[in-house]
């Protein structure tokens, strides 16, 4: 079945580190997601125009350069080494999403007491990266031997294959368990929201404007948190200072109490004990902090 064109069509991973958390985020935007499609390779948003359509990873970027999808979620790592093989950038990213964070990081034998970058020229290094390993190579001029493999990279050098590898990193873990240890970042990657360069019509522009919003909604609700507090108006100076990434805070006299008001205040970084502890010290009581459960820029 052909897709529907008058709906916005979004790629995001079938399976794998993003998926979940791509379907996640959709829902946290309000949608309301029917399994849907044979195989279930798609699914429909029942309250907004939108189609998902779940592929591999590394399909994602072809499908939105070509337009066959608007939008698209996917790692960076993934995006980069897809653009490095086109003539051109077929796509925009339009948001960092915040999850899936890791390092594409060269590793080598722990047996290596003393790495420098130098003792790569001449070595052969297994990756599932090789474009952006080469732009790593030819940016600090080394010449050496790359080595394409699809999987179980941190294998190489165990089977003989590669002496250094080029490999994912979130934990360590699978690189420690293989007797690697990471010595150099090649490239580090999170999920991002892309759109296809195509030009859109009014409708679907409009239609994918209306997506980002909600999605940076998400985004900026994930580490906010909402701040209330009473204090002597002799203490908002230092006050400020302290409410972490927050913006011209609400000051509301407070009935009964001259000279005392009552702040409120969004802060879009993470909000900690310690904060709490400075804002007690600088004047601050009845301090309350509560999450954001919606919020639209």
């Amino acid at each position: 079945m052909s897709p529907d064109r008058s709906r916005l069509h979004i790629a995001i991973q079938k399976s794998g580190r993003l998926a979940d958390q791509s379907r996640q985020l959709l829902k946290d935007a309000g949608l309301k997601l029917s399994q849907g499609g044979k195989n279930h390779l798609t699914a429909r948003a029942e309250n907004f125009p939108l189609d998902l359509m779940f592929v591999r990873d590394d399909d994602i970027p072809t499908f939105v350069a070509d337009g066959v999808c608007e939008l698209g979620i996917v790692g960076q790592n993934v995006l980069e080494e897809y653009a490095l093989g086109q003539p051109g950038r077929r796509f925009e990213e339009v948001a960092r999403l915040g999850f899936g964070r890791c390092s594409l990081k060269l590793a080598a034998p722990e047996s290596l007491n003393f790495f420098a970058l130098p003792m790569l020229a001449g070595q052969r290094i297994a990756t599932s990266y090789p474009r952006l390993l080469e732009q790593f190579l030819a940016r600090n001029s080394i010449e050496a031997e790359i080595v394409t493999m699809r999987g179980a990279v941190e294998l190489a050098p165990r089977l003989g294959i590669a002496r250094f590898v080029c490999d994912l990193v979130s934990t360590g873990a699978t690189l420690e368990a293989n007797g690697l240890a990471p010595v150099a970042d090649v490239f580090d990657s999170e999920a991002v929201l892309v759109r296809t360069a195509k030009p859109l019509d009014a409708a679907h522009a409009d239609k994918a404007q209306a997506l980002l919003t909600r999605i940076e909604g998400v985004i900026a609700t994930a580490e906010s948190k909402y701040i209330v507090l009473n204090a002597p108006e002799s203490a908002l100076p230092a006050i400020a200072e302290i409410l972490p990434g927050a913006e011209a805070p609400t000051v509301v006299p407070l009935v009964g109490r001259p000279g005392h008001v009552a702040v409120q205040a969004v802060c879009q970084e993470s909000v900690f004990w310690e904060t709490l502890e400075k804002l007690k010290a600088a004047g601050a009581s009845a301090i309350l902090v509560m999450p954001i459960e919606k919020m639209m820029l």
